[in-house]
């Protein structure tokens, strides 16, 4: 047995397709893509089409809603704070914003405000003005001689409620009483009084 005499296992290879030699050969033309342009080549799948089975993005489970307008804010807990002032970043005296957060490097990001939770313990009273403070994080403020003031309340109040609309399209409720809307006019002109009938004819009829 000589190097030059080494051959694959038969059946391990096969011979290369030869492509687009004419349309007697089979793999002419197009080359058994069938098609020409962006479907020819490879690595396209126009609107996820996979051929007639159920694509991808239909198989996946839809759990849930994300609402577009959803606001992110920095979770901070009081037990980080009393870190944070016996470290000296913070100053007890001071009032705690998420800016003053973000300038003594307790957070990294101010994003859309700080949202005080109550994990952990706090000694320093201190001044805290937060987007949203859940009731555990007020009560442990309050205890240490502090104070909390939400700039958001949640959920959202009775007044920012929408309102009703009237259940007829031409109820006014600012009109006056004797006042009548377009339609009610229109309505009374087109009505025409009834005609009064005719008297019956007395007397006896001529012979």
């Amino acid at each position: 047995m000589k190097l030059n005499e080494l051959r694959n296992r038969p059946g391990s290879t096969h011979p290369r397709k030869v492509l687009g030699r004419g349309i007697g050969s089979g793999l002419g033309k197009t080359s058994g893509r069938g098609v020409k342009g962006q479907k020819a080549r490879t690595g396209v799948a126009i609107k996820g089409f996979e051929g007639g089975q159920m694509p991808l993005y239909r198989r996946m489970p839809k759990r849930g809603f994300t609402s577009i307008g959803r606001l992110d804010f920095v979770p901070v807990n009081v037990g980080r704070l009393q870190a944070a002032v016996d470290s000296g970043l913070l100053n007890a005296k001071d009032k705690v914003t998420i800016d003053s957060l973000v300038k003594a490097g307790v957070v990294s990001r101010a994003r859309d405000g700080m949202r005080l939770l109550g994990d952990g313990e706090l000694k320093a009273a201190l001044t805290i003005e937060a987007v949203y403070a859940s009731e555990s994080a007020r009560a442990a403020v309050e205890k240490a001689g502090g104070s909390v003031t939400m700039t958001r309340a949640e959920p959202v109040a009775e007044d920012k409620k929408v309102r009703k609309l009237p259940k007829r399209a031409d109820a006014n409720p600012k009109a006056k009483k004797g006042d009548k809307s377009a339609r009610a006019k229109k309505a009374a002109k087109s009505e025409k009084p009834a005609k009064a009938a005719k008297p019956a004819k007395s007397g006896k009829a001529k012979k």
